[in-house]
């Protein structure tokens, strides 16, 4: 089969097609056949060389966390996958350095969710990463303020959604352009980010904030006292003040929690968007358009 990888560091141009053997699924596997590949922040941060230090001697490695297919393939004691299903799901790149930019992956039989009906497959693709890390960093409840930070990004514009679904009231924080966009999403009231965030909107007055731009402890002061403050990387998480609970997104794949989600899809909750498709071939031109920056929606390859 056909896998896309780096066998060196360095920038977009070391993406190279390689053949490989196609994966067998062992006990409580499956295989699937790729439909669609996201782009995600993390193939760039492993292709450029900041898991260095974490990855094994071999021979090259296939970037790739989370995918759209069909059930090629079952291992043995796997009871609830159809070969035909058409499935997405959620890799542990860092345990196997084999990822979802190939013909086929293999995956853990409870890592993967049956995808939405009604959905192209390149779009459902884009679900599993930034939903998961947008369901585990909102807790909103009903009445509650929460400004979500990054909110026309990937996984800032599913906190908007999340959050207003459950009854909070959204802040949006984006880019001027992008007021339209974010309140499609569920936002009730709308900040062009800049540097006066707090002085525009008060000291103390939200309950929550979402950080999916990583403003830090600038906008802490934001938050009333004994509020909350989810970080999605901890190296931005400010120190907690004023009884407000600072915590990160500790993100994993997870199924069910997944399936769940798919079902939000289904029932109109969750929108996706796709900015551009690739061709398998083509995805150092993908990175390199990634490293642009200014996507409002994911890029995804399609092997």
């Amino acid at each position: 089969m056909r896998a896309v990888g780096f066998s060196r560091f360095g920038g977009p141009e070391v993406l190279e097609v390689f053949e490989v053997p196609t994966p067998v699924p062992g006990p409580g596997e499956v295989l699937v056949k790729v439909a669609a590949a996201p782009v995600n922040p993390v193939d760039i941060a492993a292709r450029a060389g900041a898991f260095a230090a974490m990855l094994p001697e071999r021979a090259h490695y296939v970037p790739g966390v989370e995918f759209a297919g069909w059930i090629e393939d079952v291992g043995s004691h796997v009871s609830r996958a159809e070969i035909g299903q058409a499935v997405v799901g959620l890799l542990p790149w860092l345990s196997t350095f084999d990822g979802s930019y190939a013909d086929y992956v293999v995956v853990d039989a409870e890592l993967v969710a049956v995808a939405p009906t009604g959905v192209e497959l390149s779009a459902a693709a884009t679900l599993p990463l930034n939903a998961i890390t947008a369901d585990l960093a909102v807790a909103a409840a009903p009445g509650q303020r929460v400004l979500v930070t990054g909110a026309a990004g990937g996984v800032g514009g599913y906190a908007v959604q999340l959050a207003a679904a459950r009854g909070a009231t959204v802040i949006a924080v984006a880019g001027a352009d992008d007021e339209q966009l974010v309140r499609s999403l569920g936002a009730s009231e709308f900040a062009a980010r800049g540097e006066d965030l707090v002085a525009r909107l008060g000291a103390g007055s939200v309950d929550a904030v979402i950080d999916a731009a990583l403003l830090g402890a600038t906008i802490l002061p934001l938050v009333r006292d004994g509020g909350a403050f989810v970080a999605l990387l901890p190296p931005v998480a400010p120190p907690a003040e004023r009884g407000i609970t600072v915590s990160t997104v500790q993100q994993s794949p997870d199924g069910r929690r997944l399936a769940e989600l798919v079902d939000m899809v289904e029932a109109g909750t969750l929108s996706l968007r796709v900015a551009q498709t690739y061709s398998l071939d083509q995805a150092a031109d993908a990175h390199a358009r990634f490293e642009k920056g200014g996507l409002r929606g994911r890029l995804v390859l399609l092997p």
